[in-house]
């Protein structure tokens, strides 16, 4: 595997289905890993940034705690030996404190959705490794950054902007592809300025305002971190279009909607009740995530069996 360069000092690694991003600061000379993936590639990440600028980064900063932004993240965090820096409402998930709200499956549509009540919830405890992101939207190690609030997706996301060359790594607050298929998912099509991951998103009037915020930045290269890297005025005009018309893009139903879930700094407090469509449709889709992976098995054990 190999990082594509997306912007000056900013390279792309794709882990499956979610973006890592490898950043080094002009000014300082330091590098800092943006997420850490899927689990099972931190030893992909470690060998790419490692022969992209020849050192151990200086930080592990995430957009959010997400299982599939933190699967590399206790190994990496451990053999670089250095700190991970997250926004104080991400810490519960991150210190072994609180599980992240439900999914819904039944917002979005695609298998991914209908997939979501498999995924891990977290919590993950990094213990003392964990620090809380500066105040004032500084970014450790990386002087040419700062860090927005984009909550929404999760309480504490956030997104970091370089203003000089307006580089955006947006994170799962905007997305550039319908990440709620497994097409879309896998293949990273089609390319395109959306919302964030409808299943695991449980406050949407919150996601509503990190849109606003992300457009008025005007960026000109944006970094999600799921889908391709977008560039110049027809990603703009996309942008503005989703703050602008976010309604239209979010879904109409949910159990998320119209109460989102509620969390502080202790967590979850919290969540909205299931009806009774998204309980079926979740022991539905657990069913039947359940047998796909039953038959994925006996195909692969009969692969090598031959």
């Amino acid at each position: 595997m190999r990082a594509e360069r997306v912007a000056s000092d900013v390279f792309r690694l794709k882990t499956l289905m979610v973006n890592v991003y490898f950043v080094r600061d002009r000014t300082s000379g330091q590098w800092a890993l943006i997420d850490t993936g899927m689990p099972g590639f931190a030893p992909t990440i470690r060998r790419v940034g490692e022969q992209l600028f020849g050192t151990t980064p200086t930080a592990i900063l995430l957009t959010h705690g997400h299982f599939d932004h933190v699967g590399g993240l206790p190994m990496l965090a451990e053999q670089w030996g250095v700190s991970v820096y997250a926004h104080p409402l991400e810490l519960p998930y991150l210190t072994g404190r609180s599980k992240y709200p439900p999914p819904d499956p039944t917002v979005g549509g695609g298998s991914q959705s209908w997939m979501s009540p498999l995924f891990s919830r977290g919590p993950i405890d990094l213990g003392s490794r964990v620090h809380i992101l500066p105040m004032n939207g500084v970014v450790p190690g990386l002087p040419e950054w700062q860090w927005l609030l984009t909550c929404g997706h999760a309480p504490g996301h956030v997104s970091f902007f370089r203003e000089a060359d307006r580089t955006l790594v947006a994170g799962d607050a905007v997305v550039t592809t319908k990440q709620e298929t497994a097409i879309g998912a896998m293949f990273q099509q089609p390319t395109l300025v959306w919302r964030p991951p409808a299943y695991f998103t449980p406050d949407w009037t919150s996601a509503r305002r990190s849109a606003e915020t992300l457009a008025a930045l005007e960026p000109e290269v944006l970094a999600t971190g799921h889908g391709r890297v977008m560039y110049g005025s027809e990603m703009r005009r996309e942008l503005r279009d989703l703050a602008d018309r976010f309604d239209a893009y979010m879904p109409s139903s949910g159990r998320y909607i119209p109460y989102p879930a509620v969390a502080d700094e202790r967590g979850v407090v919290h969540v909205p009740p299931r009806s009774r469509i998204a309980i079926d449709r979740g022991t539905i889709a657990a069913t039947v995530g359940v047998a796909a992976i039953g038959v994925g098995l006996i195909a692969f054990a009969r692969r090598r069996a031959h």
